[in-house]
């Protein structure tokens, strides 16, 4: 089985005060071993050696895609799996994108790592879009696309969820007529025919992302923002998908990371 997990570990996994949270980012990923890990929110990632080290310290090779606006983004994998492709998607998000082409068993696996815009609804629908035409390759293609979307999905009542949300922070998740919730993003992916795999594999169960117990996110109120979407040929060989919860995961970020099992090998 081939395992990827995605992660906001929340501004480079250190805060403004306190010892860092890096350690617990490190022992989680440790503990579940994925082979393709996609990380959001790399704060100070991109200078200073910070990225190799925490690469170096779970057993993996980075892949970086730096921001000019926000947070760098990366994929890592674990050797023996092989990297083919590896580079930024050039598109200007207000985080960043990065696209990363590994050799399995069945074929080329291409991994889209992405943190959508926090603030603009509107801006995380073109953004959406930009990640849909970087999967390419049709339905036949083996890909998957990883990260914190900064969306809530749509067909599901998220009414008061939204309302608990400080007036500041429930702007971000409205449209424009200030009373319709804004799944533009995630909507737009679904309609290129990617498969939302938490969904099709835990049916009826939130599965919420953000925030947790301890590591803040007062502008979270339980709520699915971080996703894995695959080409329907990648969703028929998911054979799990979780949300990560307990432990470390309470205090290492603001969201908990998702993980899924796929039912491919390294070539």
């Amino acid at each position: 089985m081939l395992r990827v997990m995605t992660w906001n570990i929340r501004t480079g996994g250190r805060d403004r005060t306190g010892p860092g949270r890096l350690d617990r980012v490190a022992r989680v990923v440790a503990a579940h071993r994925p082979d393709v890990l996609a990380v959001q929110e790399l704060r100070g990632f991109d200078s200073g050696g910070v990225l190799g080290g925490f690469a170096a310290a779970v057993g993996m090779r980075p892949h970086l895609a730096r921001s000019c606006f926000g947070q760098p983004v990366a994929v890592l994998v674990r050797p023996p799996l092989r990297v083919v492709a590896a580079g930024p998607v050039r598109r200007p998000f207000h985080h960043a994108a990065v696209r990363v082409t590994v050799a399995t068993d069945a074929g080329p696996l291409t991994v889209l790592a992405a943190h959508l815009d926090p603030y603009s609804g509107l801006r995380r629908r073109v953004e959406a879009g930009w990640l849909a035409g970087a999967v390419g390759g049709g339905s036949g293609a083996l890909a998957l696309l990883a990260g914190d979307l900064n969306t809530l999905a749509p067909g599901v009542d998220h009414t008061d969820r939204v309302a608990r949300l400080p007036a500041a922070y429930r702007r971000r998740h409205l449209r424009r007529d200030g009373r319709t919730v804004d799944t533009r993003a995630v909507a737009r992916l679904a309609a290129a025919g990617l498969v939302d795999l938490y969904a099709a594999l835990a049916p009826g169960d939130e599965g919420r992302t953000a925030p947790t117990r301890h590591g803040g996110g007062a502008e979270f109120s339980g709520m699915r923002l971080d996703y894995l979407f695959g080409t329907p040929t990648l969703a028929g060989l998911a054979r799990s998908c979780v949300v990560v919860r307990g432990g470390d995961t309470e205090h290492a970020s603001d969201h908990y990371p998702v993980l899924a099992d796929l039912d491919l090998r390294p070539a």
